[in-house]
């Protein structure tokens, strides 16, 4: 129920879900008779129900079913993964009974429960009526998918063999959709259906094909990130209880190019993606590797300046782009572009340099050679560049260039596989696959090749996420990473890599902030244009409270990378956290221009207002606005959508929010909570003490488990003592937050140490302790934080408290002035 007063005559929205439906109908069932009709559809309600998927989601309370005269309609509200994975396993027990034909059809949609003539809840929507169309499409024995659910599914490795595009099919007024056909070891229909076969497809071939994804589009737009390989994937875990970092995936060339009013350098360049132009299209990591090796080198000279990858990867190989826009977009001077042909033993490479000022080409070379010279090429190439540019060379400079990263070239291969990885873990796939991913790929990388010391690189920064981010933050994944290091250390012992690896190890494994500052310094002098080791020097003068300092690493490491929307995040982070919003709307209205259909960066813009007015209607009307556009985008917003529902006491804005919350959990920042903690919130929120006390102690018991091997684990306690204030254990919820203040204090860690006296104040005023509770709110909001006056203003957790004086002089202290 909708708590929010409704205007006199007017009705509220009806609720709206995002469901991942699965329908299926009988082939031939109006020839049926009417008994056999009866037999057919009470068979195939056995079959469904029989199958583990449905079981286990119908166990776990995520499951609907809803009949529809000639089948059914399943709707999930977990994971897309789940009707196909459904679909499958009835296509499976369907063998054993070959009477009965049915057809199948998938979608991801907003639907709306309704209550029908018979009082029973029914639903209706998009969702549903896309779904049927897709199921249309189909003859006897498909398993068709909307291109939605495609998209949704191919960012999973496990899942590409098995999509196979079938192009457009015209539905009902002229509607197209783009369907997929899923099949596998005889499951499925691998024939094109009828429809299809009949119809006429815009710019589609007739014939079924292996489903193809662009290497570029797919992986460079989504994750803006290659040679700051860290950078994306840090920044989107940084503050993740704000909002994830969106994929650039529509960025404009040129949209932030009056950032920077300084000149643009003459020595400066951007090397863009190369073409791949080889037959087999598994060399695309192979052209991959060439642009990063000849990017990687030209970074290293410290009279260039030198674009991050993360800022390139937009601008796709083989595309036309107009060169004088993204020279001013990326306030460079000159562009290298090129291409790479591989054929069995032999590789041709061809390179150009331009103008970006003129749009005339300077320099152009072509290399036909053995394979085995691809290194000394890019070598060559980055030489001549740097010719060409007039830019001064060292020796030290010289010789890291010409040093080859392995002579393995399918070691190579796999790393720049795992590199990728490390880059996408945070956006295209769930952090732990894409991790455990690249340690494999990287592990296998070092197998061939033992001396492969940038491997050792990846592999450290792979080990430190996983403990950084929670995943796995134990001593025995710091060892690991400690491992890695040691062998590139050993390897390289002068190199950046091998500074900037220990700075990033000294900052996420042990909060060493001095010993990583040194560690960064030097790896600043190798690595010049690095805008990974600026950020982190952001983040470690940020944690000290070294504010203007923090500012400036982090809008030179902007300048090294302009078109990433992630760095530009993190200094509006910094801004909220000064509560300086007028500045933090507008470097957020710079990254929205990077990427304008980027969900995370819309609402984080439009929750701005509900932290400095207390004003929570831009965030919900731009989440329903978002929703409206891609349902597929609520998982993304999800955390701030239940941020503001809570605000709003908005039931089943909170409810839809939680169904669309990401099954890792609901963090803020680095503290822990798991998804079962906020699934207790909105409990609380309506009032359900049983539901609020069962979700509560499963998180309180989640918590537990890590503070068991982590006695020091600071987060975690932080999570077990709200935990406890929730359930009622007083004593051990104080003791319990007081001991995560005392592990990190605002002197050791200005942003967590922040969060935590927060919370211990919440835990006070959760027990009753509302003069301890006032203290410590009094103390959060004289400090740099996210704490703001809408929060203290709106949010529920903060209710105890309302109506004393001493809480309304701490709210109108932060109240916009």
């Amino acid at each position: 129920m909708n708590t929010q007063n409704t205007s006199a005559g007017t009705k509220p929205d009806l609720p709206l879900e995002i469901a991942h439906l699965l329908l299926i109908d009988v082939v031939g069932y109006s020839k049926l008779l009417v008994n056999e009709q009866i037999e057919f559809l009470q068979e195939l309600n056995q079959i469904v129900r029989s199958t583990e998927c449905f079981r286990a989601a119908e166990t776990s309370g995520k499951l609907i079913r809803v009949p529809t005269g000639d089948g059914m309609a399943l709707l999930f509200f977990h994971s897309p993964e789940e009707p196909v994975r459904c679909a499958l396993e009835i296509s499976r027990t369907l063998q054993n009974h070959p009477h009965i034909q049915v057809r199948m059809g998938v979608h991801s949609g907003p639907v709306n429960r309704v209550t029908d003539v018979n009082d029973k809840t029914n639903f209706v929507g998009s969702g549903i009526n896309v779904a049927q169309r897709v199921l249309d499409c189909g003859d006897a024995g498909h398993i068709l998918l909307s291109g939605h659910v495609a998209e949704d599914l191919a960012e999973y490795r496990h899942w590409q063999p098995y999509l196979h595009d079938l192009g457009e099919c015209e539905v009902k007024h002229g509607l197209r959709l783009h369907l997929f056909n899923v099949y596998k070891d005889n499951l499925g229909n691998p024939q094109v259906p009828e429809k299809l076969k009949r119809g006429k497809r815009s710019k589609q071939a007739s014939a079924v094909r292996p489903i193809s994804f662009p290497r570029w589009p797919k992986i460079a737009l989504v994750v803006t990130l290659l040679v700051s390989a860290a950078a994306l994937v840090i920044s989107s875990l940084i503050f993740s209880h704000r909002v994830s970092a969106p994929p650039s995936t529509s960025a404009l060339p040129g949209a932030i190019a009056t950032a920077f009013p300084t000149p643009i350098p003459e020595k400066s360049i951007a090397v863009l993606p190369f073409e791949n132009l080889s037959d087999e299209k598994k060399n695309a990591y192979f052209a991959d590797g060439v642009q990063d090796e000849i990017l990687t080198g030209l970074s290293r000279v410290a009279d260039l300046k030198v674009i991050s990858r993360t800022s390139t990867l937009q601008y796709k190989a083989g595309a036309k782009h107009n060169v004088r826009e993204i020279g001013k977009a990326l306030r460079v001077a000159h562009l290298l572009a090129g291409s790479v042909q591989r054929a069995g033993d032999r590789v041709r490479v061809s390179a150009q340099l331009i103008d970006a000022q003129t749009d005339t080409q300077l320099w152009g070379e072509r290399y036909d050679r053995d394979v085995a010279d691809v290194f000394a090429i890019e070598s060559e190439l980055a030489g001549k560049i740097i010719a060409q540019l007039k830019s001064k060379l060292s020796a030290q400079e010289k010789a890291a260039i010409e040093q080859k990263p392995t002579a393995d070239l399918v070691a190579h291969d796999l790393y720049i596989q795992g590199k990728t990885l490390i880059a996408t873990s945070a956006f295209s796939t769930p952090l732990v696959e894409s991790l455990s991913e690249a340690v494999r790929l990287l592990n296998q990388a070092i197998e061939r090749d033992p001396a492969f010391a940038l491997a050792y690189y990846q592999l450290a920064q792979a080990h430190d996420q996983f403990y950084f981010s929670g995943i796995d933050h134990t001593p025995a994944r710091l060892a690991m990473a400690d491992a890695a290091i040691q062998s590139l250390t050993r390897l390289r012992p002068n190199s950046g890599e091998a500074h900037l690896a220990l700075a990033k190890h000294l900052y996420w494994g042990y909060l060493d902030y001095d010993y990583a500052r040194e560690e960064l310094n030097v790896a600043q002098k190798s690595l010049p244009n690095d805008a990974l080791s600026f950020e982190i020097l952001g983040f470690i003068d940020r944690r000290q409270s070294r504010w203007a300092e923090s500012t400036k690493s982090l809008e030179r490491a902007i300048e090294l990378d302009p078109q990433n929307s992630a760095f530009l995040k993190q200094l509006a982070d910094s801004y909220v956290c000064l509560r300086h919003y007028a500045d933090a709307e507008r470097v957020l209205d710079r990254a929205i221009a990077v990427a304008p259909k980027g969900s995370n960066m819309r609402a984080y813009r439009a929750a701005i207002e509900l932290y400095w007015h207390a004003d929570p209607h831009p965030l919900s009307s731009t989440i329903r606005a978002i929703i409206a556009e891609d349902s597929r985008e609520a998982k993304n917003i999800a955390q701030l959508w239940l941020e503001v529902s809570l605000c709003e006491r908005d039931f089943d804005g909170a409810r839809r929010a939680l169904a669309a919350l990401p099954i890792a959990g609901c963090y803020d920042d680095f503290i822990p909570f798991p998804r079962i903690w906020c699934e207790g919130v909105v409990a609380q929120m309506r009032d359900d003490k049983a539901a609020a006390n069962a979700a509560f102690t499963t998180a309180r018991n989640e918590a537990a488990k890590l503070i068991v091997d982590q006695p020091h684990y600071a987060e975690a306690l932080c999570v077990l003592g709200m935990a406890d204030a929730a359930l009622g254990n007083k004593e051990d919820a104080i003791r319990e937050g007081r001991r995560a203040v005392e592990l990190v204090p605002v002197s050791k860690n200005a942003i967590e140490g922040a969060l935590l006296i927060r919370y211990l104040a919440v835990i006070y005023a959760w027990t009753g302790e509302k003069d301890r509770a006032l203290k410590r709110l009094d103390e959060a909001a004289k400090i740099p934080s996210f704490l703001s006056y809408g929060e203290l203003r709106l949010h529920p957790r903060w209710d105890p408290l309302r109506g004393d004086p001493r809480f309304e002089e701490i709210v109108a202290s932060l109240a916009p002035k």
